[in-house]
This record gives structure tokens, sequence and C-alpha cells, in this order.
């Protein structure tokens, strides 16, 4: 489902630019306000252009204006948007700080109360965005975006009908990638692949001509193919964002797994470490680990999930709750197990949502607690979700269980749905569905 670089000295210099931002940016700039395509971009979550060079222009209009809540709050966008460009969660803080000052000015500022809303999905803090999204309604209810973060907030809280109604609101206000992509993905989670990829091919039409955001839907028309098991158009769609976008980090990352799915290690590796060095994500970094693992080189491979504990930790203490991605991570590699639990079952009641039913399941059968695992696996499953981990974790609790022919059909729909869902554990089903 959708939500994680090597000796001891690199991982310093890793941990040092994630602490301290890619770049410092200077307040010295002549104050220039925006261009409004600029602006417009930001307000869409996506770059027009070179966001470092906009970040200083924007601080020196704060610089220059003094109180001013519009111009705190597209400094705080534009702090968000360096935040997704580099991995460096102290941006995201930042964008916070901003933001909060805006809404301090002006209390009412939908735009400000919005990207607050964002800043707090970004962190997983889904009950504070649910909260700023309203205020945010209720200060504008006429304007789409709010009702994005929303419908955003409610599904991780597990309240789907409501998540999907805001979608609906969000995607009659304004139809446009945003909201196209909501659609896309709350039909997703019912099972219905096949008018995800609509809306999300209409999402990528509506992205058409401003390249991040091409790149972006791009990529996640390709992610549902790839959920389906089908690699070869889900490629075409990660060549068409790097086309987009040359070296954008999620096509990247999606590259290197097709690539590893077809035995290409070797490059799946370089592709990998590319994403890795363009936007150190604890998730990039893991499945570089993994491709290291499955090529034999056991000490590179530990390096970087030593890497992965560390930027969880400057993540955590710039404000996110990863609790539910660590878990996981934690879970698939077998990693201190009986913390991991306690860590899952926290995770869950932060994140009662399918995704939070899975994890919580895997991880009580990897501590072999499978009859309460299987409750929670039946769960995660309620919407008719078609994920081929969802499917695997379940044939794993049924065969813990003793149920070998129930187990078996698991793991052949996770095959049937996906051959390649999982560098780590397709293979397991493999050799347990025959």
């Amino acid at each position: 489902m959708k939500a994680l670089v090597t000796a001891t000295v690199i991982v310093a210099l890793a941990l040092a630019a994630l602490v301290g931002g890619v770049a410092r940016e200077s307040r010295s700039a002549t104050p220039v306000a925006p261009a409004p395509v600029e602006a417009e971009a930001l307000r869409a979550g996506f770059a027009s252009g070179d966001t470092q060079a906009l970040v200083r222009r924007l601080q020196a209009d704060v610089a220059a204006r003094g109180d001013n809540a519009q111009s705190f709050a597209l400094l705080g966008l534009a702090y968000a948007q360096r935040a997704r460009e580099t991995g460096d969660a102290a941006y995201v803080s930042r964008a916070d700080r901003a933001l909060r000052r805006a809404v301090k000015l002006e209390p009412k500022d939908f735009e400000a109360l919005t990207g607050l809303g964002s800043v707090a999905l970004t962190r997983h803090r889904f009950r504070d965005a649910l909260a700023l999204a309203r205020r945010a309604i209720a200060a504008a209810p006429g304007t789409a975006a709010p009702h994005g973060v929303l419908g955003d907030a409610l599904l991780e809280l597990g309240r789907y009908d409501a998540a999907f109604a805001a979608f609906d609101r969000m995607a009659a206000l304004k139809p446009n990638t945003s909201s196209y992509a909501r659609v896309s993905y709350a039909r997703e989670l019912r099972g219905d692949v096949a008018a995800a990829i609509d809306a999300m091919e209409l999402a990528l039409d509506a992205a058409a001509g401003r390249p991040e955001a091409y790149a972006w839907t791009s990529v996640e028309l390709g992610k549902l193919h790839w959920s389906v098991g089908r690699a070869a158009r889900a490629a075409s769609f990660y060549r068409l964002a790097r086309a987009a976008r040359p070296g954008y980090a999620p096509a990247l990352d999606a590259l290197a797994r097709f690539e590893a799915a077809r035995g290409r290690l070797g490059r799946a590796v370089t592709l990998q470490r590319r994403a890795v060095d363009a936007v150190p994500l604890p998730g990039y970094v893991a499945q570089l680990g993994d491709l290291l693992a499955a090529t034999g080189r056991t000490r590179e491979a530990r390096e970087q999930y030593d890497l992965v504990a560390a930027i969880e930790k400057i993540e955590a203490a710039n404000g996110s709750r990863i609790d539910l991605e660590s878990a996981l991570y934690r879970t698939d590699r077998g990693i201190r197990l009986p913390e991991t639990l306690e860590l899952a079952r926290l995770a869950h009641v932060r994140r009662p949502s399918i995704a939070g039913d899975d994890v919580l399941a895997w991880t009580l059968a990897r501590n072999g607690r499978c009859g309460e695992a299987r409750h929670w696996s039946q769960r995660s499953l309620r919407l008719g979700t078609r994920d081929a981990s969802f499917f695997f974790h379940r044939g794993m609790i049924e065969r813990c269980l003793g149920r070998d022919a129930d187990a078996r059909r698991w793991f052949r729909l996770a095959l049937a749905t996906n051959p390649q869902f999982s560098l780590l554990w397709s293979p397991t089903a493999r050799r347990y569905a025959s």
C-alpha cells in the first residue's frame, strides 16, 4: 500500500545533510514575490522550477513585508516542496513554523490551514490533519484542496465512506490532477483497479505541461499497472516520468524494482543508488539494502539498514510518526519482533486503516500469534482491496494455523495478482503455492 548511503563517514555526511538541510537559503536576496504560476504550483503541491531559488526569494519577501500572512503561507508551502524534493525532514519543521505564523496572523487563512494539514499528513499526525482540514473548509467551504486533506486524513483513520465522500466533493469542486488521483486511490482501495487506472489517466492528462506533476502521475499510473502484474506496462510509465523529469527519484525507485523483477540486479542497484542519492527516504534506502543483500553484498546491505534506522530517528526528531512503516520494515526482516509487535500495536491505534490492520496481522503472525493475526488480516481485506502483499500475509497466517489448503489458495492469489509483489517474499509465495 501507499506512505520508507554507506560507510560510517558517508552515513555521517548523509545525516548532516538531513539535519541541516541541503543548503541554508540566504535571506539577503532582493525581495521579489513569486510569479502567479509559481504560487499556483506550490498550492497544488508541485514545483514549477527551481524551488531552492524560490525559497530564497520568499524568505526575502517575508523579511521585506514583515507580518504578512500570505507571504508566510507561500514560504511554508515552498519549504514543504523542498522537503518532498530532498527528503530533508528539517524542511518539514520549517514549513510547519512558517505556516503556523501565517495562521497566527490570519486565523481563517484557509491556504495556510490547508498547508498545515498537509504537513500534519506528512508527519502522519492524522487527527491533527483532520482538525486542520475542517477549519480550512469552515473558512472556505467552496475551495477544493481542504477536502483532499480531509479525505486523506479520514482514510488513514479508517473512516472510508467519509473519506470517499470528501474526495468526490473535491473532484466536483475542482477536477484536476490532485482530485483525480484521490478518486483513483479510492477506487483502488475498493478493488476496482481498472476504474482506478481510468481516473489516474485523467490525472495524467490534467498534468500535461507541468513536468513534476506529469512525472508524479506517470509513476502512480505505472504503480497501478504494477500492482496487477503488468510489469512492462508499468515500466513504460516509469520511463515516461523520467523523460518528463530526468533524475526523478520515484521513477528511479520504481524502475529499480522492475529491473530486479527481471533478474537484472546490477542495473537495479545502480538505479536504486541514484534514487537514494537524490532523496534518501527510508523506503528507498531499505530497498537498496535488500538489493545489495540479494547480490551477496551483505556488509554494504547492513550499512543501508543502519542508515534506515538513523533516518527514522531524524524523522522522529522532526515530529514525524513513521511507526507503521517502521513496524512493517522490521517485521519483514525479522528485527526485534517482540518489540516490533508493540510498535505495530501503537501504530494501529494511531492509524486504524486497512494498512494498519495488515501490518498488525503480519507482525502478530511473525511473533507466532496467528489466531489473533487472522482476525486483523480479515479486517484488512474488508474493502475488497487487491493487494498481493495482503494476500501473501494471509497465506502465511493460514499456514501458521495449519490450514495448508487455504494457505496455498492465498499464495496463489498473491502471485496471480502480482507475481513480483516483493523482492523479499515473492520467492516464498512461489515455494508455498505448490
